[in-house]
């Protein structure tokens, strides 16, 4: 589980096809902390370190083509940067909200609108994601745990602090470019748990008494 505080911006140095599995790079200075098998967010999504083989002050981690389809690391080449997290302990500090890694959907910058130190930045994101986002809820973008300010009907928008701009990749996300979305998961849980009741359009369920 993660947090949504991100804890660097790593570079992409390498980004190579080994079979069916693409093998992504990073230089971070966490790197010498995550071992072998840990759980990082890259971007929001989260990935498995490989440490054996990887140079000094690097990260490697393996994505397969469901990861690829999935989120917007079709548009990572090198010299990007990505937003990483490590994992957060058990018994650790909630500092952002409930982030499991698995990103629902990609979205797209749509326009942002810089202010003297902050900027408002509009989101646009599939339709079938736009009912568990809600004005003053929480939403994972790249893996930067965001307060929705203000509810689209085919997106949403955010007012950026300057330490989101200064600390992740979202201060240099120009309109058109693709971020991997995680809604609130307890949404997605309380839908499904009352779908029976309510019958929810998209729910499954439908029909269905309890």
């Amino acid at each position: 589980m993660f947090t949504g505080i991100v804890e660097e911006v790593g570079e992409v140095v390498d980004l190579r096809a080994d079979d069916d599995v693409v093998v992504l790079t990073v230089r971070a200075a966490l790197a010498a902390e995550v071992g072998h098998g840990e759980s990082v967010a890259v971007n929001g999504c989260c990935l498995t370190a490989v440490v054996d083989g990887a140079p000094g002050g690097t990260l490697t981690l393996e994505l397969v083509r469901e990861t690829l389809e999935r989120t917007s690391f079709g548009a990572v080449t090198t010299g990007s940067g990505v937003n990483l997290e490590r994992a957060v302990p058990a018994g650790g500090r909630l500092d952002g909200h409930i982030v499991q890694g698995h990103v629902d959907g990609v979205g797209t910058v749509v326009s942002r609108t810089p202010g003297e130190r902050s900027d408002e930045v509009r989101f646009a994101l599939p339709p079938e994601l736009a009912r568990y986002v809600v004005e003053k809820g929480s939403v994972a973008v790249d893996g930067v745990s965001l307060t929705v300010a203000t509810v689209y009907p085919d997106g949403f928008g955010v007012a950026l602090i300057p330490t989101t701009l200064a600390d992740t990749t979202l201060g240099s996300r120009a309109p058109g470019d693709p971020v991997n979305l995680e809604v609130d998961v307890i949404a997605k849980y309380v839908e499904r748990m009352t779908a029976g009741y309510l019958q929810g359009p998209g729910s499954g369920q439908e029909g269905v008494a309890r």
